[in-house]
């Protein structure tokens, strides 16, 4: 058997790690999936964030982020660098990072987080 889910799956809106704005996001397999990961696709409206936060200890994970349309800035540890569509971006688990829409249209992204193997 397969699992079909699309755009309108699980669709939510909220602030994230206190960023500005809210961020529009579809949970993907959430109730199926046997994999130790989430996925999601996110929407930001320009100006929205983010917010700087750092995944460790018992809540420690890995994310990767795909952008998929749009214009940011991401920051990682104390870098700041542009993002945009087919840009990836690994956060560490314990590494300080976020990222905000600098563009005029909708920041999307697909987002894929779990713990790390150890």
């Amino acid at each position: 058997m397969y699992w079909k889910e699309n755009d309108s799956t699980g669709t939510r809106t909220y602030c994230i790690h206190e960023g500005d704005g809210e961020i529009k996001t579809r949970g993907f397999f959430d109730e199926v999936s046997k994999l130790p990961i989430k996925f999601q696709m996110w929407e930001l409206d320009p100006g929205a964030s983010e917010g700087a936060h750092v995944h460790d200890g018992d809540r420690a994970v890995e994310e990767i982020y795909y952008f998929l349309s749009g214009d940011g800035t991401m920051w990682g540890d104390g870098d700041e660098f542009p993002v945009t569509a087919g840009d990836a971006v690994m956060a560490p688990a314990g590494s300080d990072h976020g990222f905000r829409n600098t563009g005029n249209e909708p920041l999307k992204l697909v987002i894929i987080w779990g713990k790390p193997a150890a």
